[in-house]
């Protein structure tokens, strides 16, 4: 009777506690520290997890999963590198592919803002439109004809 007693007891002080078995197996994602360069330098570079940082960097991340980084700069097209996260079957680390990060930034096309269009050649006047047919008249009709305009 004793032994059902202190069961009981111990059930219920584990019951009210704010630990749980499933989280004490769970472990925190490692990371990885990643070298982001560019060409030109000083581009901003977003990981797709929200860090950023101005090249040449290094940034670290949580190497819960493949991820991404873009690459912008003013007057220059955006670039986006796609990162993979390759598990250390050995241990307990991880390798990031590629590292460094690189992108070469192209150009933005110009826009067009401060030079005028150039104009179109004037084109040839139409003909005007035929005059409508006018409606044959039934001979037969018992009304009489609309008015002649």
């Amino acid at each position: 009777m004793r032994i059902i007693v202190v069961v009981a007891a111990g059930l219920g002080l584990a019951g009210c506690s704010s630990f749980s078995m499933p989280d004490m197996f769970k472990s925190t994602p490692p990371s990885a520290t990643i070298q982001l360069e560019s060409l030109p330098a000083g581009a901003e570079a977003r990981a797709s997890s929200g860090e950023t940082c101005k090249t040449p960097c290094s940034l670290s991340v949580v190497a819960a999963e493949n991820f991404s980084v873009t690459f912008s700069l003013p007057k220059y097209q955006p670039e986006t590198v796609p990162v993979q996260i390759i598990r250390d079957p050995s241990g307990p680390g991880v390798v990031v592919d590629p590292n460094p990060v690189y992108a070469e930034l192209q150009p933005a096309l110009p826009t067009k803002k401060g030079r005028a269009a150039p104009k179109a050649a004037p084109k040839a006047k139409k003909p005007p439109p035929p005059a409508a047919a006018e409606p044959a008249e039934e001979p037969n009709s018992p009304f009489p004809p609309p008015p002649r305009r």
